[in-house]
């Protein structure tokens, strides 16, 4: 399985402090491209889709301490995209220079968060919105195990992934393009296939599973 620095410690519960800014940019580096891909999905321009991603992590940063008392029972997955798609339906129905407002529109959706229901996705556009959510955080995840995976690589076992599984390469090609065995490259191909498959379950497990006491 491929290591990681988050071992004992989930990054989850390190977020809360605010003095750690390494955890605070690892967990930006994950969410806010999630906010934004989800906002400019529903239709938000780029400037405001942006503006709207830094909202929401400003209101994360302030209501993350609080959400285990308000709702201990709630993975922060599912919390973080209600606080996403309540922020997207505000702006929506906003004028576009109220998104600039300096991020009281995200704080102020976070109040009422503890009340909600969790089981209010019930109508169509509810599922849709989940289901839109669902695919951009798969994405970044993928993406940020691809960097975390790419790091760890040499240069032939990383070409003989992306030549074969990205670019539809046969084998023989790629082997010939790389100067290796084509045994070398299906080998090559099949460690990154499984690296990457256990950097996403790792992040999924940092991000998704622990829940804060």
């Amino acid at each position: 399985m491929v290591e990681f620095p988050e071992t004992r410690e989930s990054l989850l519960l390190r977020v809360r402090d605010p003095r750690d800014q390494e955890a605070w940019a690892q967990f930006v580096s994950i969410y806010r491209p999630i906010a934004y891909r989800l906002a400019r999905l529903r239709g938000l321009q780029d400037a405001d889709a942006e503006e709207l991603a830094q909202q929401v992590m400003l209101a994360v940063s302030k209501k993350i301490g609080t959400w285990s008392r308000s709702s201990p029972d709630v993975r922060f997955h599912y919390w973080l995209r209600r606080v996403i798609t309540n922020a997207i339906h505000n702006a929506i129905s906003r004028q576009p220079k109220d998104l600039a407002s300096g991020g009281s529109m995200a704080v102020d959706l976070l109040q009422g968060l503890a009340d909600t229901n969790a089981g209010d996705h019930r109508n169509e556009q509810a599922v849709l919105e989940n289901a839109e959510m669902e695919l951009a955080y798969r994405r970044q995840l993928v993406r940020r195990a691809a960097e975390i995976v790419r790091a760890r690589a040499d240069r032939v076992t990383w070409q003989a992934f992306v030549l074969t599984t990205l670019q539809g390469q046969s084998a023989k090609t790629a082997a010939s393009s790389l100067g290796c065995s084509v045994g070398s490259i299906y080998a090559a191909r099949s460690r990154v296939v499984r690296r990457l498959r256990d950097a996403v379950r790792t992040l999924e497990e940092q991000f998704d599973a622990t829940k804060l006491e």
